[in-house]
């Protein structure tokens, strides 16, 4: 820590040098007056000591220039005069702290040193975290995949990410890894050092979620003991993800609509509004434009909200990522649990191609990690591989279909169990090759 002592007398500045050399992490560097420090002040000192009554300069000038020059240095100015008004006015112009020449004075500076070293740790770990978390956003890295569906997907965020103020609706089954794309358009796009702020719309209760969202004031309702910003205000110049935004009710819809129609915001028990530069990205497993046709959402909101829509495809859609997705999810929980790297046995792999996921990737996920627990060699074998059978049937009902679509499926998950075997499944189902063949032709 580079720490530069200004002060023009000699046996004061001579006690500030021993002082702080005490410690052998400070490099210190002494001034008798203002202009050698400022013909140094190129060395870029981390702490600057400054007494007000200097020779050549006022105090308040010198502490312009080192601010006008980096405003991250540090200054604490120190004066033979207790006075509040001249304390408060450098404190506004960028002080750091303001110091009386007393009895006291060696533990105010070790303190305030202290208090100063302290939050530029914390401003470095908090710039490496986000370093690191864009890093593992990062649009190339974050997202596994390689058939044709994802990268249709590619495509979309590439579009997304090169235009930052378009909306973004998200829309796919459960499971497919929503607020991981809300996150990768974030962090991969100019908004990525601003807040990204994600709520889920249906954990709210609907009484708190107008406050959650746009803040109230101080005795607003009941609880209310203080003042607090709402998402949208947090999420000020970043990006707000509302998950599950088919759950919020008719009210809260014509109040978001204003919301987007206004950028601007009112806190609950205020007439005050609030600009807000924050892009929007929205997520749902629901069919909106059902919904709306149901007249269970604003199609005004709905049009709103739409922007750049991304469907997600569901894992059975991407067949040839399986694979692909379980030995990175294998490899990153090996590395975050120190386990020796594992691999998956063909027989383990077949098993997975097999089955039809209707958890989606989280699933995957699950039983991967699951598997590494079971085994206790360095291989994952298909025993280890272990499905939820109550899965399986909800796959067949998730969603209504026609019978039509109901057959199809059926077809595929028995050509999937029985590698394809066409004359097989035919005897299964009791249906004709025609039928089958004629399917497999359409689907390609």
């Amino acid at each position: 820590m580079k720490i530069n002592i200004i002060e023009d007398d000699r046996v004061f500045n001579r006690m500030i040098e021993y002082t702080l050399t005490l410690n052998p992490d400070y490099e210190v560097h002494t001034y008798y007056n203002g202009k050698d420090f400022l013909n140094d002040l190129s060395d870029n000192p981390d702490i600057v000591t400054l007494d007000l009554g200097l020779p050549d300069y006022s105090g308040d000038d010198i502490l312009k220039r080192i601010k006008k020059y980096n405003p991250e240095i540090e200054v604490i100015v120190i004066s033979g005069q207790d006075d509040i008004s001249t304390a408060v006015k450098l404190l506004r112009q960028g002080a750091y702290d303001y110091i009386t020449k007393d009895e006291n004075i060696k533990e105010r500076l070790l303190h305030s040193i202290h208090n100063i070293i302290k939050t530029k740790s914390l401003k470095n770990e908090i710039s490496q975290l986000k370093t690191e978390i864009s890093n593992k956003y990062e649009f190339k890295s974050a997202i596994i995949g390689e058939s044709p569906a994802i990268k249709k997907i590619f495509a979309l965020i590439d579009k997304a990410i090169k235009v930052p103020n378009i909306n973004v609706s998200i829309t796919g089954e459960t499971g497919t890894g929503k607020e991981l794309i809300a996150k990768t358009v974030h962090y991969s796009s100019p908004r990525k050092d601003k807040p990204f702020i994600a709520v889920n719309m249906g954990a709210i209760p609907s009484e708190l979620i107008e406050s959650e969202l746009f803040g109230h004031e101080k005795g607003a309702f009941t609880g209310a003991v203080t003042a607090k910003k709402g998402k949208f205000e947090e999420a000020d110049g970043g990006t707000i993800f509302l998950d599950e935004i088919g759950e919020i009710d008719m009210n809260l819809q014509v109040k978001l609509l204003r919301v987007l129609q206004e950028r601007e915001i009112t806190r609950v028990g205020s007439n005050v509004t609030i600009k807000i530069n924050t892009r929007i990205i929205t997520a749902t497993n629901k069919d909106l434009s059902e919904e709306v046709r149901k007249g269970n959402f604003r199609e005004d909101l709905y049009y709103r909200l739409l922007g750049l829509p991304i469907q997600l495809p569901s894992l059975k859609e991407r067949k040839n990522d399986v694979l692909l997705l379980a030995d990175h999810f294998l490899d990153e929980f090996c590395k975050e649990n120190d386990l020796e790297r594992l691999k998956l046995t063909s027989a383990a792999k077949k098993k997975l191609m097999k089955y039809s996921f209707p958890g989606n990737v989280r699933e995957l996920k699950a039983v991967i990690e699951l598997g590494a627990v079971l085994t206790n060699s360095d291989e994952i074998d298909e025993e280890h591989i272990v499905f939820n059978s109550a899965n399986s049937e909800s796959d067949l009902f998730s969603r209504e279909m026609t019978l039509k679509e109901y057959t199809e499926k059926i077809i595929f998950h028995y050509l999937e169990k029985y590698d394809n075997n066409v004359l097989k499944v035919a005897d299964k189902l009791d249906i004709g090759k025609s039928t089958i063949y004629n399917l497999l032709k359409k689907a390609k």
